[in-house]
């Protein structure tokens, strides 16, 4: 049997293929983060036929200092439960499971999108977009884990099957775990135990909220790819701490280097970190990365490179993409 069509069943999270969508922007949502027909009917479409197991919502602001562009989905306040609620519905009556991604977006937020101050972990530029941030206090973050407890519950209120906590692409977690942007001195930095204790205080307040049964899963940045970032190693260590926390599931992905891998197009080119993560944890990986091809696909499965496999650009350039590639390994 096709390893892509192989169940995916663990306590929490039961899928019945191992292909996902991971979360993409589209900037599709209501001026003020409110779901929107345009995302109704965008997802609607990417799940159509349920041939994508798990669809994961595509990051979405805790609070309006963190949220990163115009027109991003938003779990700030409970007004947007209602909508949420048609959200999760609309790609649940397709047949897919979906998570709903949270994020702040710290130093890589505008002050011309939120009208307020830049912050982040030290008073340090964004190696992503340049923005020298106000250093957070502490009282300043013990709020922002509360704004993510918050958001959690309103994402299990509005019918979603689990949420993902972003730590990636240079937005505010990622921050805090990267020596390149996180001087602190106080018991939120220094040596990587305490860059990622805003972490694990989220991954703990988030589970107090949601109960025990509800998924939880983080996206890693889990390499800058830069001199003095985040490397795989510092990566190995989060990951079995987030485990021990309650971790569901960890997403692998770049830290400051985004998304990519300057001059990488390798099918799966985020392989070696998931691999190696895979390694030190018991909790399925996911992996993304300019996977464009069923074989390919099958072959990182296969080679033990992740349990899950997730294609973005491929499903976003074409929504049939999951649709032949199911049916091609049947």
């Amino acid at each position: 049997m096709s390893y892509m069509l192989k169940y995916l069943e663990n306590s929490k999270l039961k899928l019945k293929n191992r292909l996902v969508m991971p979360p993409m922007a589209t900037s599709k949502s209501e001026k003020d983060g409110k779901v929107s027909k345009e995302i109704l009917d965008y997802y609607d479409e990417k799940s159509m036929g349920g041939y994508i197991s798990l669809i994961i919502v595509e990051h979405s602001f805790i609070t309006v200092q963190g949220k990163a562009n115009e027109r991003q989905l938003s779990v700030a306040d409970d007004s947007m439960v209602e909508g949420l609620t048609k959200l999760a519905k609309t790609i649940h009556k397709n047949g897919s499971k979906a998570i709903m991604q949270m994020n702040h977006a710290g130093s890589a937020a505008s002050k011309e999108v939120t009208g307020l101050d830049i912050v982040g972990p030290s008073s340090i530029a964004n190696p992503c977009s340049s923005e020298v941030p106000e250093k957070l206090t502490i009282k300043e973050i013990k709020n922002i884990i509360l704004e993510f407890k918050n958001a959690a519950r309103r994402v299990k209120e509005g019918g979603f099957d689990g949420v993902e906590i972003h730590s990636a692409h240079g937005y505010l977690l990622n921050q805090f775990f990267s020596p390149l942007t996180n001087k602190r001195t106080d018991e939120y930095g220094g040596d990587l135990l305490s860059r990622i204790k805003i972490h694990l205080d989220i991954i703990k307040a988030v589970r107090d909220v949601v109960g025990d049964d509800f998924p939880i899963l983080l996206r890693l940045g889990a390499t800058d790819n830069m001199e003095g970032g985040i490397t795989i190693e510092d990566s190995k260590i989060a990951s079995v701490a987030f485990e021990k926390a309650g971790v569901d599931l960890l997403d692998i992905s770049g830290g400051f280097c985004r998304f990519i891998i300057p001059g990488n197009t390798s099918q799966g080119y985020f392989s070696p970190l998931s691999e190696a993560i895979k390694k030190v944890v018991s909790i399925p990986v996911l992996l993304t990365g300019g996977i464009t091809k069923v074989s390919a696909a099958e072959k990182l499965l296969s080679d033990g490179k992740a349990d899950l496999i997730g294609v973005a650009r491929a499903i976003y350039k074409d929504s049939k993409w999951a649709e032949k590639a199911i049916k091609s390994l049947e």
